[in-house]
């Protein structure tokens, strides 16, 4: 299948509320950036993995070991705008694939990015796809773990932080009834720059969810949905437990 290359894009900015300097945290005795790096250098299929960065330690951290990164602006919003411009320095045509891998899974499985990544391959009318796992009906609840619900096709209809499907009857609410979004995307690169110069819709300033700025403009989302989520490092809480797999040989 002819087509113009597939590229990983990891935006990686210093500034955490909750962990300052996160991708420069250690974990069994490595920058968690430089994981996240080599796990998204193991995706099958993919010609270039770049980090997007707004700081200078960062950037040498990742060429410390034959990386490559971009220094990107710090005004950024969103991981969305720092992965779009970093397209555009690297000139990438417009029907490139280029996906954001969050540079907080060092755990990532390389695995999980193809289904996505296949999605645009396979229909070069599609401007972006994502990702959804099986969630426990309990963490459904939570406002930080947000929804998805899907129509014919597997294509995204809502993403919410509320509980979506809501469980009128009490009937429905068991293992599979609710869909976990997960944070990495494939764009075809024409459509990421559009979208970052979309205007934010009011679905997306009320639900504080950027993906609803494509479908509030009519673009369709296409919804993956793999087995499990990969593990985010958001908390200290989180560093330990990666780093306790991390010792146990992942």
């Amino acid at each position: 299948m002819s087509h113009s290359g597939v590229v990983i894009v990891i935006p990686a900015r210093y500034g955490s509320s909750r962990l300052p300097g996160k991708p420069l945290l250690d974990i069994a005795g490595c920058p968690m950036i430089v994981h996240v790096y080599r796990r998204a250098r193991a995706v099958p299929g993919v010609e270039r993995v770049v980090v997007a960065t707004d700081d200078e330690r960062i950037k040498a951290c990742v060429e410390g070991v034959g990386g490559e990164a971009f220094m990107t602006s710090a005004a950024h919003p969103s991981g969305t705008d720092r992965v779009s411009e970093a397209a555009r320095m690297m000139g990438l045509p417009e029907d490139a694939v280029v996906v954001n891998v969050q540079g907080d899974q060092p755990l990532l499985d390389p695995g999980i990015v193809t289904p996505m990544v296949g999605a645009l391959l396979e229909d070069p009318s599609l401007p972006m796809a994502t990702l959804a796992c099986p969630m426990d009906p309990g963490q459904a609840r939570d406002p930080n773990r947000v929804k998805v619900v899907l129509g014919k096709g597997g294509f995204a209809l809502y993403f919410s932080r509320s509980r979506i499907p809501f469980d009128r009857d009490g009937t429905w609410e068991q293992p599979g009834c609710y869909l976990r979004h997960l944070g990495l995307y494939a764009y075809r690169n024409g459509f990421l720059q559009e979208f970052v110069s979309l205007p934010l819709g009011m679905l997306e300033r009320i639900e504080r969810l950027e993906q609803l700025r494509a479908l509030e403009n009519g673009f369709p989302i296409k919804v993956m949905v793999v087995k499990e989520a990969p593990v985010e490092v958001d908390t200290p809480g989180d560093l330990e437990r990666v780093q306790a797999v991390m010792d146990a040989g992942a």
